[in-house]
């Protein structure tokens, strides 16, 4: 049996995606299959594509989805799975979550990844509380715009970063102050969450309060240079490069934070923002819109 799925090979030049039709994967022990009905696209795949993040070739990419097991019927979502950009996965059982009834495929593959990274960043990494005060870089993308709700709840006066022309966006997410990003940015910061990385690294730091923390949590615009300690002496700050994988360590943390996660949305205390849908075969363009920097939310791809 045979399945449509878009595969990252070699061809020459730079690895490339290719809309091709390769063999359904048969599950090992442990894993279950899916009937892939929606994948969401992050900046992760395209760490993997570009080999930032090397991984061996070829490969399906996709890191987060939502479907159907083929065996039970159960609507289910994951995240930080390779292998999403597939009519079919193979995923391990215990990294599947069981979806409620009013949280829709789409949906889940729109919040898997994203929103629980956002939930560590502020309930994990930066216990964030009423009265903290947070800069949060990329606020008009999928995790920044997560953020800058879910800290607002907390109680956290919050100060976003975002282009002139998403700054309304932002406002209207709740941001109390938005920034471009070469306006000066206010210090005393209890918390920079940064997914922007070299470009906005030295003035992230420079921004932080004593005892502030730098969460460097990916690297849009390239790699963070290696970093002499020293640096955080000045204000005796911190510095951590945190990933989902660490805070869905086990099957309990990960349901744990998938449970909030949904009962966030079924609430409407969070909200999340769809730029859009595109087919599975229009997977490279999806990249080039996410590395593009024009998009307003998440991009999905539709499988089912």
């Amino acid at each position: 049996m045979t399945m449509k799925a878009i595969q990252v090979r070699k061809t020459g030049g730079p690895e490339v995606l290719e809309y091709v039709e390769i063999p359904k994967p048969e599950p090992r022990e442990g894993q279950v299959l899916v009937r892939v009905e929606a994948a969401g696209v992050n900046y992760i795949d395209v760490y993997h594509r570009s080999g930032l993040y090397k991984l061996p070739l070829p490969f399906v990419p996709g890191s987060e989805g939502a479907g159907v097991v083929e065996a039970t019927g159960e609507r289910v979502a994951w995240a930080m799975v390779p292998g999403s950009y597939a009519e079919y996965a193979a995923v391990p059982e215990e990294k599947l979550v069981p979806l409620p009834a009013s949280i829709d495929s789409r949906t889940a593959a729109a919040a898997m990844l994203q929103g629980m990274t956002a939930h560590y960043l502020v309930t994990s990494t930066f216990a964030l509380r009423e009265g903290h005060t947070v800069l949060v870089h990329a606020a008009a993308g999928g995790v920044g715009g997560l953020l800058v709700q879910i800290a607002k709840q907390r109680g956290a006066r919050v100060i976003a970063t975002a282009s002139p022309a998403k700054h309304e966006e932002v406002r209207d997410l709740g941001a109390d102050e938005v920034l471009d990003y070469s306006d000066p940015w206010p210090e005393g910061m209890n918390v920079v969450y940064d997914s922007v990385g070299v470009t906005t690294f030295d003035r992230s730091l420079d921004s932080l309060a004593v005892r502030g923390m730098l969460v460097l949590f990916g690297q849009s615009s390239g790699p963070v240079p290696p970093v002499d300690p020293a640096r955080l002496a000045k204000k005796g700050a911190y510095l951590t490069r945190p990933s989902l994988a660490h805070y869905t360590a086990t099957r309990e943390e990960l349901r744990w934070r998938a449970r909030e996660l949904f009962g966030w949305l079924e609430s409407g205390e969070v909200k999340l923002r769809i730029d859009r849908e595109l087919p599975l075969s229009e997977a490279a363009e999806a990249h080039r819109l996410l590395e593009s920097r024009g998009t307003r939310g998440k991009l999905l791809l539709g499988v089912r």
